[in-house]
Parts: C-alpha cells; structure tokens; sequence
C-alpha cells in the first residue's frame, strides 16, 4: 500500500441503514448554567434555534435526474451508523446550548446526555499542551531548550539529525520535531498496558514502532502523537505527579471541567457514564472502548460542554478577560502559528490547529478507536461548536452538524463546501454505490476541473467496503479506480489487496505485479506477492 496515497483517513469502513436509531433522538437537551447568549435569547428561541440546527443540514445532490436528498440529524446518524452524538454550541463566549441526541451503545436504550463521557482523541493534546505552557509560564519547562536537559525517565535518542538541531517543547507540540509515529491505536482491555519507555522504545507490549527523529527537527511539519507522548513524559519527569492528577490540577479544574479525566483506565463511577465506541461497519469496539497510555496525544475522557469550556477560557485569555490558566502573552503564543527554521509557516501553534487566513480561528479534531470528535472556536467572534460522536463515522456527521450551526448563527467564516469526495461518500452511504458511480462520471465530466474526483476518492470508497467485509463491491470500486488511472501503481495495488481477501490468488499476483511494474519502490506489493507465492 502506497502510504502517499492511501493514508489513514478518518473513515475505516462502510457502514450500513439502520432504523432502531430514529426513535431515539433529540434527547436531554439543556441550558447550561453559563448565562443567557449574548444575545440573551430566551429558552424558546434556544429550543427553536437547537430545532433549525437539526433540520438545517444541507441537501445531498445525489444526482442531475433527481431532487437533492434533504436528510435531518438523525437521518444522518442513522445513515451513518452513529449511535450517539453530544454537541455544544458557543456564541458570544458562552455556551449556548448542549444537547445529547441518540444513544450511548448500539442497540441500547440508554440516551446519550451532555455528561454522557466520549474519547476526544487528538483534542487531548491542546488540552495537554495548556498544562505543559503552564509549567512553562512557572519556569519549570523551557519551550524552545532540548528536551533532553530534563527528561529523566528516558532521553530522546541522538542521530545524524539532531547533531545541531534539537527536540524542543515548542516543535514537540506543533509537530515540527521530525518525530516518528503519527497516532496510536489504544490496546484492547484486555491486553496488557506497556509503560511509557516501552511505547518510546517500540518494545512489546507496545503495539507502535519506537519513537525516533528521522528528520532534521525544526524543518518540516509532520503530525506525531509519538512526540506529544515525549511531551507527557518531560512534564511527569519535572513534576514528579502523575499525568492525569497533574492535568486535573493545572487546567481541569481551574476551568471547572469537572466531566473530564485523563485517567485510562477510568475509574469505575466514571467508566459507567462512558459512551460505547463503535466502528464504522456497525461493531462495537470490544470491551467499549480501547485505554491510551498516550495520555496526552489521545487519552482525554470528557464532554462537548468541557471541551466547549476550554475553548471559551482559551478565547477570553488571548484577550486578557479571563486568565485562569495561562495569561494572555502565552495563550497568545499557543494560537501563533509555528515557523520551521526557513521561516515557512505551519498549520499548528502550540497545541492547537490554527488558521491565519481565517483570522482569530484555532480547533482541533480527534479519533479514537470507536470514537470521533471535533473542537472548533474564533476568539474573536465567541463562537464555536464542540461535538463528539461514538461512532469512527463520528466526523462525517459531526461536520455536517457544524456546517448547520455556522449556518444559523452567522459564522463570519462558514466551513468549507463539501469536497468531491464528502459528496461521494455521501451518495455512496445514502443511496448505494451504483448510485455514486452515476455521480462519480457526472463530477468526472464537470466542467469544473476542482469537481473531478481525484485518485484517492474511489480508493477510499473501496477500503471502507473492504473493511466491512463487502470485498465484491471493493473489488468493483478498485476496477473502476483502474480504469480511470491505469498509469498509477496505487491502484493496482489496492485492488491486489482486495482479490487477495477474496481468496483470488492469482488475480491478486497479477494486479501486485502490476502494480510494481509502475512503482518498483512499492514494498507492499513485494511483501504481498511472496506472501501469495509461497500460498502457492
């Protein structure tokens, strides 16, 4: 597999309708005990502004001969295989409303409500980052001083390219540090948890490949979890606390984000208020959810209205109104986007993702396994949305959501247009995939060349089919993928991996071999066709 191309997206499965879900929506809807809005709308308008935003997303055009599909919220969690879903919307620097819609596990009864617990994934890491500025603004860390200097439990390992080039805190969390690693699967609760040096080292237990620089630090953007985990370890090693009574201590209850944890395991009282993760295919995730040693890249427990609070206290801070944990000259550097040595501007500040053609914007997402989430705030309008699924679709319906409610509150910076490939995916969820592929030649025929689907689209489609055991239908949408880029190696790839889960050895030889006819720095396919061969 050409990871150029077939990175790791969000989406890991195609998921199928279901009809238990519909019943169960719109449920434990409250207003939070943060004031009015500032527009102090009463609790009429609220419910019906809650009531647009659920019946406000925007059609699906699932084709020229027919009407576009108009589909409410629960139209899309079901269509999506989500369970459950909680959102908080912030306007004027409060929260507006929160509101929990479905239920907590599939098949169940129980409904999701605003202090149901979900995974946010990678929004630990802003979270952990604020603590770690707060060492900082103490004099306990340095951002920009080798990490080395006081790591105790374990040292970041010296190459050829940290010869005059360091691990900093500050590329450690804006993900310039040219460290291995870029996300981590969590361990079943049934396996057995490997300590922090063992994850460093890629020693078993642990499940991911040892942490290393393998860049000059400082000269590239490159997403690592693997680094944000040295992170955790350096602001143990200076505070001799553990990781989530430190976090709880410096930003969580200064905040008063009293629903949320990096405990992993949870303790007992809080696992029982626990959404139960679900995979895209409709599974659950065995055990309910996965634990994170990785505690700061992934290991946050908390609610949309917490992550909605932290948002808020980041937004009034920059501006100087409320500086509970950082003051405004840090929080102001945690929101600048970060340079890398030849002055080129990356997409992350300290923590944070951060948008400067989108002025006061900063956010971030996260995916757990079972578990998707988003965070997104402008500082200087006071709006913003955090919503968290249980679900690995969680983000698809979680987007469509966010562009309702910028929709109805008037963002000045709307969301995105949906991509040619969302509009895809949703055909293809809605109406099957036939239908997509009638979509697909029309985008493809477009006179707008930023309509016509790229080579990842049709790849994507097919590896959620083939992760939810539909290899005819993956097998299909990597031979149409074939036809459309007969040059690329990627592709043949790809539909070798799909013959060869059907038991179609040798249309899988022939479509590997293919494929490192174009790309013979393709491993994947030299490690398949021996694998296939020795079959033989």
């Amino acid at each position: 597999m050409n990871v150029a191309i077939k990175v790791r997206v969000i989406l890991k499965g195609t998921v199928v309708l279901v009809t238990w879900l519909a019943g169960m929506l719109a449920v434990a809807s409250v207003a939070l005990g943060q004031g009015e809005t500032a527009a102090k709308k009463g609790s009429e308008d609220v419910g019906a502004r809650e009531k647009r935003v659920e019946e406000g997303l925007e059609p699906v055009d699932v084709g020229k001969d027919e009407p576009p599909l108009k589909l409410d919220l629960a139209a899309m969690m079901n269509a999506f295989n989500d369970p459950g879903m909680s959102v908080a919307v912030i306007d004027g620097y409060r929260i507006a409303w929160a509101k929990g819609y479905g239920v907590a596990e599939l098949g169940g009864k129980v409904p999701v409500t605003t202090r149901t617990l979900f995974q946010a994934g990678s929004i630990s890491k802003p979270v952990a980052s604020a603590a770690m500025l707060a060492l900082v603004e103490q004099g306990k860390l340095s951002l920009d001083e080798d990490v080395n200097m006081k790591l105790k439990s374990w040292k970041v390992p010296e190459n050829e390219f940290t010869k005059e080039q360091k691990v900093t805190l500050r590329r450690l969390a804006s993900h310039t540090a040219g460290l291995t690693v870029h996300g981590f699967p969590g361990y079943d609760v049934d396996e057995k948890m490997p300590t922090l040096v063992q994850i460093f080292n890629g020693e078993k237990p642990a499940n991911t490949a040892a942490i290393r620089v393998d860049v000059v630090p400082g000269t590239l953007e490159r997403y690592s979890g693997g680094g944000v985990t040295i992170e955790q370890q350096l602001m143990m090693d200076v505070t001799g606390k553990e990781f989530p009574a430190l976090t709880k201590e410096m930003v969580l209850d200064k905040i008063g984000m009293s629903d949320s944890s990096y405990a992993q395991p949870l303790p007992a009282a809080w696992a029982s208020r626990t959404a139960e993760g679900a995979y895209a295919s409709g599974k659950p995730v065995h055990g309910r959810w996965h634990i994170y040693p990785e505690m700061a890249a992934a290991g946050l427990w908390t609610t949309p209205s917490d992550l909605a609070k932290f948002a808020i206290e980041i937004a009034l801070s920059r501006q100087g109104k409320s500086n509970k944990v950082l003051s405004r000259e840090m929080t102001q550097e945690m929101l600048t986007p970060t340079r890398t040595a030849d002055g080129k501007e990356v997409s992350f500040g300290i923590g944070f993702g951060v948008e400067t053609k989108r002025p006061g914007e900063f956010g971030h997402n996260g995916a757990d396994e079972g578990f998707q989430a988003l965070l997104v705030m402008n500082a200087d309008t006071g709006q913003g949305a955090a919503i968290m699924a249980n679900s690995d679709n969680g983000i698809l319906v979680a987007v469509e959501v966010l562009r309702s409610v910028a929709q109805e509150y008037g963002w000045k910076y709307m969301p995105e247009e949906r991509s040619t490939a969302r509009q895809l995916l949703l055909v293809a969820k809605l109406k099957g995939t036939d239908a997509m592929l009638r979509k697909y030649d029309e985008l493809k025929n477009s006179s707008d060349p930023k309509k016509r689907p790229e080579e990842f689209v049709l790849n994507m489609l097919g590896y959620q089919s083939l992760q939810s055991g539909k290899t005819d239908e993956a097998i299909k949408l990597f031979a149409r993928n074939v036809e459309e880029f007969p040059q690329s190696g990627n592709v043949y790839d790809s539909l070798g991996e799909a013959y060869a889960k059907a038991g179609k050895k040798e249309r899988a030889i022939e479509n590997y071999e293919k494929s490192l006819k174009l790309d013979p720095k393709n491993q994947n396919a030299v490690v398949w066709l021996k694998k296939l061969r020795d079959e033989k």
